[in-house]
């Protein structure tokens, strides 16, 4: 093998690896932390803290001798080689941990030492490659360090997960480790010796300006929080899809191998042109276009790639000689932390919705190069500079009432009517500012406040009309006759409102002919009336309305937010109408229950899914180990499975047979006559006590045996795929 490919099969395995690790090791901590959203963004910004110390580290290697370097490095990796196997360390944490704050103490110790030693792979093997071969690009070596990241990204979801368990995967990442070990250590065999050596790490090239590394910072910033901005938006505003988050981070990735390829073309033309699809796509898109959920995904994706491969090609055309190159490297990772801090951390804190993919995009539309001029129109810029600020106060203006236009009836302008007039007007102004930095800012600003903008304002200034949290956007909505819950897209509550005893009837999937509505009314008739019921999952606190007095419940919530808005906002009464003063356990419903006292439940109900995404955690084998132990020998335990997107029906039935369970299902169909507020549902019932479910089908409904899938394998902590679940 030539030494030129041993270091880009070495940069290329470092970062496959780095990819493979990390939803790896997010799922390992999911059953001790729980919280799936928010396990995943707290280890991200964890990934990507690493990521920052690994090139600092990289950087600090350049002030001595690259045969130095290797021998520093090689026993860097041979330190963090004593936390393989990797996984998790042994740590009790409190039912009511913090991802926020307890996955960077956990990760941090678990894989910090192997995540640090080979996030430095790539500056250190490219800074070590310009020594071994002076003269030669290190830069295209970039490109193959995030073709593996990509790599590593892809191949977890669709190879991994689904083919190997947890401890399975981590014997293949660590015997990876191993391969990029040797491959290092024939990388530091290629370094030129004695003076040479020396010679090579004092940089002679001139030293970056402050501005200069500044606006690399930022050009890095933009790419990042977009990535993640673009993830919760579309998971929210559009379509909760599962594995939707591999497309924008895949995106992203991507973008570095085009950006910083040695064959020009493509990236230059995606830069070039990157401005007129920034107005286009970015302009239309806070709105969207009704009723086409994948058109939107696609057009926001396609907006993110067109982002980060321009502005990290203007990063790249700014980049340092070789021996600056470690320096450039750290700027970058810096900027690509910031962005993540600010869409994963701050975001959620400063605002009510997705407010930061907008304010991104404005930031795309000023630092993109305005390279397309379109040469007719160049001429209404030509002259002194009054001229151009004439130029720009006209085109301010004339946003400004196309503004006033179409924000005078939102509705209506949302149902289509002056759309395409206006669209064609900032298509227009759109030819004229090209290549002309802040009129084009201007007119893109224009265009997110027309399509979308000024309405998802109108709705913040409402107060509790919507609420964000670490684990997603919540919005009320509705009319004088029903209230709603929406979590992003999907419905989590409805109340029909207008008297006492409208808002005391169950709707959506809680209905009385629904799976979890004739269990509860079978309450009293199976359990007496001292039941004891447990909810994992609040809603709008529906379920509370079929309490009776004497009984005791026990509602489960990870998200504080989702409280506020059931119990103490009044836009909804289910509780104080219905269970004036609930017991409310806030964190990890898992976590909780593996801290109550065994037999203390008769029946619980299992409702706990953000928007369409399945929290892994809860439905597996040791998952339903921990319900049987909490319930009563004749306990009923309600599982909730509607989904439009996985088909659910198969990990409960291989759950029910490994656990020795007897289950049924109650697929509930509103008919044409059904009251208001009704909503199609899924509930699977389950007891370890054969005559609890016959007595629960006696008393009417559809209930049907479950289906089990040939050859599907139970979920555990230790595997699970949601792959062959995908409807």
């Amino acid at each position: 093998m030539s030494t030129p490919l041993i270091f880009a099969v070495a940069i290329l395995a470092g970062s496959f690896l780095l990819f493979l690790v990390q939803p790896m090791v997010a799922r390992m901590a999911l059953p001790r932390l729980g919280g799936a959203p928010a396990v995943w963004n707290s280890a991200m910004l964890v990934y990507q803290a690493l990521l920052l110390g690994g090139y600092a580290y990289a950087h600090a290697l350049g002030r001595i001798p690259v045969r130095a370097q290797a021998l520093v490095h090689v026993s860097v990796l041979a330190i963090a080689a004593l936390w393989l196997p990797i996984g998790l360390i042994a740590m009790d944490l409190p039912a009511d941990a913090q991802p926020a704050l307890w996955v960077p103490w956990l990760l941090g110790l678990s894989i910090g030492p192997l995540f640090f030693a080979i996030s430095a792979q790539a500056p250190l093997l490219q800074r070590w490659f310009s020594a071994a071969h002076p003269g030669r690009d290190p830069y295209a070596l970039y490109a193959a360090s995030n073709l593996g990241s990509f790599g590593g990204l892809i191949a977890y979801p669709l190879l991994v997960e689904p083919g190997l368990a947890l401890d399975a995967q981590s014997a293949v990442w660590s015997a990876g480790y191993a391969l990029v070990a040797v491959l290092v250590i024939s990388c530091a065999l290629a370094l030129p010796c004695g003076e040479k050596a020396v010679a090579v790490t004092v940089p002679t090239s001139p030293a970056p300006a402050t501005r200069t590394i500044g606006h690399w910072i930022l050009l890095a910033f933009v790419p990042s929080g977009m990535m993640l901005a673009t993830t919760t938006y579309i998971t929210t505003d559009i379509v909760a899809m599962p594995l939707l988050w591999v497309i924008p981070l895949g995106l992203y990735l991507l973008s570095f191998s085009i950006a910083f390829a040695a064959n020009r073309v493509l990236a230059d033309a995606i830069t070039r042109f990157a401005p007129l699809q920034i107005l286009l796509f970015g302009g239309v898109m806070v709105g969207g276009f009704q009723g086409m959920p994948y058109f939107n995904a696609g057009v926001a994706l396609t907006l993110l790639f067109t982002i980060s491969v321009c502005l990290h090609t203007t990063m790249y055309r700014q980049r340092p000689a070789a021996d600056r190159l470690t320096g450039f490297y750290l700027a970058m990772s810096l900027g690509g932390a910031l962005g993540g801090v600010f869409a994963a951390l701050v975001a959620p804190v400063l605002f009510d919705w997705t407010w930061e993919y907008p304010l991104l995009v404005i930031a795309a539309g000023l630092l993109a190069p305005q390279e397309l001029v379109i040469a007719p129109l160049a001429f209404l810029w030509r002259g002194d500079a009054q001229r151009q600020r004439i130029m720009t106060l006209a085109v301010a203006l004339a946003v400004g009432l196309l503004i006033v236009t179409a924000t005078r009836d939102v509705a209506a302008f949302q149902a289509g009517q002056g759309r395409g007039a206006a669209f064609a007007v900032i298509v227009a102004l759109g030819l004229v500012v090209l290549g002309r930095r802040w009129p084009f800012a201007i007119l893109l600003s224009g265009a997110l406040v027309i399509f979308g903008g000024f309405q998802a304002a109108m709705i913040s200034w409402q107060g509790d009309a919507r609420t964000r949290s670490y684990f997603g956007i919540y919005t009320v909505g509705g009319n004088d006759r029903v209230r709603q819950l929406s979590h992003g897209t999907t419905v989590h509550g409805t109340q029909l409102i207008g008297s006492p005893e409208r808002e005391r009837m169950p709707t959506a999937y809680y209905v009385p002919g629904s799976g979890i509505g004739q269990a509860m009314r079978a309450l009293p008739e199976f359990y007496g009336q001292r039941a004891r019921v447990g909810v994992v999952g609040l809603g709008a606190g529906t379920l509370a309305c079929y309490a009776h007095p004497g009984q005791d419940w026990r509602l489960y919530e990870i998200d504080p937010a989702m409280v506020r808005i059931a119990r103490d906002t009044g836009q909804f009464s289910f509780l104080s109408r219905c269970l004036p003063d609930p017991t409310i356990v806030i964190g990890d419903a898992r976590l909780n229950l593996a801290t109550q006292s065994a037999d203390s439940l008769d029946l619980l109900a299992l409702d706990a899914f953000s928007s369409d995404s399945v929290p892994m955690h809860l439905m597996t084998r040791e998952a339903f180990a921990s319900y049987d132990r909490v319930l009563a020998p004749n306990g009923l335990l309600l599982v909730h499975i509607s989904n439009r997107f996985l088909d659910l029906e198969p990990v409960v039935a291989a759950a029910a047979t490994a656990g020795g369970w007897s289950a049924v299902k109650l697929l509930y169909r509103p008919g044409p006559k059904a009251p208001e507020g009704e909503t199609v549902s899924a509930w699977v019932a389950l007891s370890r006590d054969k005559a609890v479910i016959a007595q629960l089908k006696s008393r009417g409904g559809s209930w049907q045996p479950l289906n089990p899938r040939r050859g599907f394998t139970p979920w555990t902590d230790d595997y699970s795929t949601i792959l062959p679940l995908l409807k």
